[in-house]
């Protein structure tokens, strides 16, 4: 028997992919249009939302038991349903530990903790599996960056991931910087969320020809997709394609 709410809008990627791993995407009546992972949900659910709009009227039609949202950028969003009579919840996290409440509260939310519990452990159980293959390597020096005007860096959950998956971060206290350059890194992500990033731009940048990663080669990209949602995509796909990237780095220096 079905218990919790039975008809689920999610206005952001991290709860709709979370309920699809849980086994629970029949609660889901609505997405927001943004969402990429799992490519079924696209085909399955109706788009009500983008991440700072949404359709009130659609997500209203489809009469929802709850609307999940992210952060203060959904907090008008949130408003608006309030005020109609519908119930929201907004989450924010902004950590790895964060993304694990995350999946304990859901799965709480809709009386399936035990499905919750096996999925975080699985997930910790990976995470640690990573760092453990990394531990003994040398840490390369790494700047991510998401954003390219204003440059902006020091994202909470992927600076504990670039640590997990075996590297350092430039910018661990930062949340914008107007320049790498002081810092040296030896690898550079960029994951422009909006937009494709662009190497040969990122390399062109006045003076950033000596920084070790321009002048060694090690400039890649993660699709925002991957690791920019603060959900399980960051912690499956995310955190191994930063794991691949560190063990690329440490071969070319063998």
């Amino acid at each position: 028997m079905t218990t919790g709410p039975r008809r689920i809008v999610c206005l952001t990627e991290e709860t709709t992919e979370t309920l699809y791993m849980l086994g629970e995407q029949d609660r889901i009546v609505g997405i927001s249009g943004f969402t990429v992972r799992p490519p079924q949900a696209r085909k399955e659910k109706p788009k009500v939302s983008a991440f700072i709009s949404a359709k009130t009227d659609k997500i209203l039609e489809l009469k929802p038991d709850l609307v999940l949202g992210f952060s203060n950028l959904q907090a008008d969003i949130a408003a608006d349903l309030i005020r109609a009579g519908v119930q929201v919840h907004v989450f924010n996290q902004r950590t790895v530990a964060g993304i694990f409440d995350m999946i304990h509260m859901l799965g709480a939310m809709i009386g399936e903790t035990a499905k919750a519990a096996a999925l975080a452990e699985r997930l910790r159980a990976d995470l640690t599996t990573i760092e453990q293959s990394m531990h003994s390597a040398k840490k390369p020096r790494v700047y991510f960056e998401e954003w390219d005007e204003p440059m902006i860096s020091g994202i909470g959950w992927v600076s504990e991931l670039i640590r997990i998956a075996g590297g350092e971060d430039c910018f661990p206290e930062l949340g914008k910087e107007s320049s790498a350059k002081r810092r040296a890194p030896d690898i550079i992500v960029g994951s422009w969320c909006g937009k494709k990033f662009q190497p040969d731009k990122v390399c062109a940048r006045a003076g950033w020809d000596g920084i070790p990663a321009v002048r060694d080669g090690h400039v890649y990209e993660i699709k925002s997709c991957d690791i920019l949602q603060p959900g399980p995509a960051a912690l499956t796909d995310g955190v191994r394609q930063l794991q691949a990237i560190m063990q690329k780095w440490t071969e070319t220096r063998a």
